[in-house]
């Protein structure tokens, strides 16, 4: 039902106003359809996306940016959805983005095979509610089979941990040097990893700097054990290749501060002029001597330095950098083992860190500092390369996925196998364990089943193959046993994908089990969908016992 505005008759034959003038309301069944449309929409959209055969859209905003991805959580970010069911899709890809980092594009997919099901059933008289208990108990139950299929694995297990990037990687543009990328990933998160006292692994993705700049090809993207700065030496006079460095890090500024109140100085003969002159040189050079003394000839320095500073530092031989973001700042105390000073006058020898080499590079037009060859490092740095910019916004986002799943598999070592074999392992097993279940319930678990290979059956549509005989040739493998039958879209069938090397976490999955069917018991909780008007003046009182204007 829709209306301009809602009122409701009391006994009295009066009228009471409940929703603002220029409301809609959409009840029931008609407001359930609405919602399971508008979700199944969304899933289309990224559908076509899904897999190493499937298709990048091009996203344009209202300024003409253009984005070229094939990324769900992009694509869904960057669309600028308006119905509210279509707003909680959204919401799953950006959930498991954050969560696990993969498996965006399936989560949404598997809500929208979810709800087109559920809407079947409720066309058939079956309760939502009813549904949404049945769809949670599958779902409780798809979880339990995933842990008793995955297998455990070793965490340092580079060769597993590789697999697990180009994995991620092959649906992607950089697909084609996943190889050479999936090594740089895993040699970049098992350095900056580090060990529980239980023996666990703990992984901070932000101890991982992405720098990208356009030119080049992807073959050039480089792994540093280090921390690459967007900056230039600040002086021409510095040297610009600092070997065997000796670094200091300083939040604070090499300046004369100003007073926080006006002052002023009264100069009675010029010659007070220049003693007030060589007073801020004397202070200035104060400054750069406790940083000579410490040892230290490499600066790095948060905030400012002044040119009179600048001009000692590099009489002294020491390589200067200013305005270091504070994020960049903790990133170099972790790759230096330096430790940041708040003045100099605590600066010693004990608090600078080292590196192998500290040099100022030119990439294109600009001039990028390179802090590398740091013993231990904690922080460490890709410099990803690409012939244009939107060519190099895509490989980060690749990258960033695929940093992701190595985190995932070496804080939870369990993995199974990629290509949809997974889904319709869960898929078979689900629909044998529903004619356990009593009632309706047992109609939802049924129909869940069938939603978990809307996955495989994407891929299949994605390469070209038919859907139909797909299904039939998955559901006969995983009858017989074979529990990592998968699409094999590259070798265009149905094949074990582990001895495709085709290898994906265990929690991506559960993750994205577990956002789909949350999202979609919700979205089928709804049965009344309101739409407030906009704000304008209350419509005039109608009598004495009307709540004229009332919300």
């Amino acid at each position: 039902m829709m209306s301009e505005a809602s009122f409701v008759t009391t006994s009295t034959g009066q009228q009471v106003l409940i929703l603002r003038e220029g409301s809609t309301e959409s009840r029931g069944r008609r407001a359930q359809s609405n919602n399971i449309s508008a979700a199944r929409l969304i899933a289309g959209i990224v559908e076509t996306s899904l897999g190493p055969r499937g298709m990048d859209k091009m996203l344009v905003d209202s300024l003409g940016d253009v984005t070229i991805t094939n990324d769900g959580a992009t694509m869904l970010k960057e669309m600028d959805v308006q119905h509210p069911a279509g707003k909680m899709i959204v919401e799953i890809a950006k959930a498991v983005d954050n969560a696990v980092g993969d498996g965006t594009t399936s989560s949404v997919v598997l809500a929208g095979a979810l709800l087109e099901n559920a809407g079947e059933l409720i066309e058939k008289g079956v309760h939502p509610m009813v549904i949404a208990n049945g769809y949670r108990t599958a779902a409780d139950k798809a979880r339990r089979i995933l842990d008793e299929i995955s297998i455990g694995v070793k965490p340092e297990d580079r060769t597993t941990l590789t697999k697990i990037a180009r994995t991620s990687m092959g649906s992607k543009l950089i697909a084609n040097d996943s190889a050479t990328l999936g090594a740089m990933v895993v040699e970049a998160i098992l350095q900056i990893a580090a060990k529980t006292p239980e023996g666990a692994y703990r992984v901070d993705v932000d101890d991982l700097k992405v720098e990208k700049k356009p030119g080049g090809s992807l073959k050039d993207t480089s792994f540093t054990r280090g921390v690459i700065l967007d900056k230039e030496v600040v002086h021409s006079g510095m040297p610009k290749r600092i070997e065997k460095a000796r670094i200091a890090l300083v939040n604070s500024a090499l300046e004369i501060e100003k007073t926080e109140f006006d002052a002023k100085i009264s100069i009675d003969k010029p010659a007070q002029i220049q003693q007030f002159l060589d007073e801020e040189t004397r202070m200035l050079r104060s400054m750069v001597d406790k940083v000579s003394e410490s040892g230290a000839n490499v600066l790095i320095c948060q905030k400012g330095i002044d040119e009179m500073a600048q001009h000692y530092l590099a009489k002294a031989g020491i390589l200067s950098v200013r305005r270091v973001k504070e994020s960049d700042m903790t990133k170099l105390a972790k790759a230096t083992g330096a430790r940041m000073v708040t003045g100099l006058d605590g600066l010693t020898k004990a608090d600078l860190g080292q590196a192998g080499l500290v040099e100022e590079r030119k990439l294109e037009d600009d001039k990028w500092v390179f802090v590398v060859d740091c013993k231990n490092p904690k922080s460490v740095s890709m410099l990803i390369r690409g012939g244009s910019q939107r060519v190099v916004d895509e490989a980060e986002r690749s990258v960033h996925d695929a940093v992701m799943v190595v985190k995932d598999v070496l804080e939870n070592p369990a993995i199974v196998a990629g290509g949809g074999a997974v889904e319709e392992e869960l898929s078979y097993r689900l629909m044998k364990w529903s004619a356990t279940v009593r009632g309706r319930e047992q109609l939802a678990v049924e129909k869940f089943a069938e939603a978990l290979e809307s996955i495989p059956i994407a891929l299949a549509v994605n390469a070209g193959f038919d859907p139909i005989d797909t299904q039939v040739e998955l559901r006969e493998s995983h009858g017989a046993g074979r529990t990592w039958t998968g699409v094999d879209v590259l070798g265009k069938g149905v094949r074990n994908m582990f001895d495709k090397d085709v290898v994906e976490p265990a929690s991506v999955k559960e993750q994205i089990i577990k956002s789909a069917t949350e999202c979609t018991c919700m979205i089928l909780r709804i049965d009344d969908v309101i739409a407030g008007g906009r704000q304008g003046p209350s419509p005039p009182r109608g009598g004495q016992g009307e709540m004229g204007g009332a919300d």
